[in-house]
């Protein structure tokens, strides 16, 4: 399969904004169709907003989030549902069952894989580590080392999915706890370079691991305009040659499309986010065809 190159294509439907360009009608029979859904920074919001709320009326919710992940699954059964971290806090509900209320229903929307952010510590690592049984996904963190804590061999750096014969790497990124958490809330964890670990966890799944497709979930935000050189997913896209889709979290950037960004080696690569609260679902579609290069097709839909 040729490296991927990502082509902007246009999405016809009045929830979507798609990225303008190529039709769907110049992929044919035989390309086979990976879907990537995905949030970032839910904060424990399960609720939708209520009515009078501004501009977020009458918007989110997990009911009407597990009714569009269960229409585009039925549409396409070969599809990733994500998470870029940031479930925790936010609502009465964290405050009340401690977490155990978001996994429970991220595990009934069949979550298949998320990321850890930095509120996901604010009933500290033993809070954490005590709501992981009412998760029915994993966590991957690559750059956060957990040895001396409760959560070692609870988080794996990376995990790879075959679907449709397409193989899926996805690795997780973390932001830097000191300074912004406090060190009794995460305790031992210790935080590695986020761009120096994305280097080595994409290389080994693209070159060791032949996969198809390598996704990196971040928390590291998207881009900080007032500190160009601080480590994000726009800085992280630049610096590394095998990702082809980052989705983000942190910086709660709602992103209309998904921005294409070039890598080291002058590929393309996606960088998207949804905002935050569960108001948006990201959905990006892979198009793979024999002796193509891969096309992408990413939107934002509004719950």
């Amino acid at each position: 399969m040729k490296r991927r190159q990502f082509i902007q294509q246009s999405t016809a439907a009045t929830a979507l904004v798609g990225l303008g360009g190529l039709g769907l009608q110049s992929f044919s029979a035989t390309a086979k169709k990976i879907t990537i859904l995905h949030t970032n920074d839910v904060h424990s919001h399960i609720d939708p907003f209520g009515p009078d709320d501004g501009r977020n009326a009458n918007k989110g919710g997990v009911a009407r989030r597990a009714t569009l992940v269960d229409s585009i699954r039925k549409e396409n059964p070969n599809t990733l549902l994500l998470d870029a971290g940031d479930i925790f806090q936010g609502t009465p509900y964290f405050n009340y069952y401690g977490g155990e209320l978001e996994f429970k229903l991220m595990s009934m929307l069949k979550y298949d894989l998320a990321t850890i952010g930095n509120h996901d510590f604010d009933n500290g690592i033993d809070g954490l580590y005590a709501q992981l049984p009412h998760a029915d996904f994993e966590f991957v963190s690559a750059n956060y080392d957990f040895s001396n804590t409760v959560m070692d061999t609870h988080v794996k750096p990376y995990k790879i999915f075959v679907k449709d014969g397409i193989k899926i790497g996805i690795f997780g990124l973390g932001i830097q706890l000191e300074g912004l958490v406090d060190k009794n809330m995460y305790k031992e964890t210790v935080y590695n370079s986020p761009i120096e670990i994305a280097q080595d966890m994409s290389r080994i799944l693209k070159e060791e691991q032949s996969c198809d497709l390598v996704i990196c979930l971040s928390h590291i935000g998207y881009n900080y305009k007032k500190y160009p050189d601080r480590v994000s997913d726009l800085n992280l896209a630049r610096a590394t040659k095998d990702i082809d889709l980052i989705i983000g979290g942190h910086t709660h950037t709602f992103l209309p499309k998904p921005t294409i960004e070039k890598n080291s080696a002058g590929k393309n690569v996606l960088v998207n986010q949804v905002g935050a609260y569960g108001l948006y679902l990201g959905k990006i579609d892979f198009y793979f065809e024999p002796g193509k290069d891969v096309k992408a097709d990413g939107a934002s839909i509004i719950v």
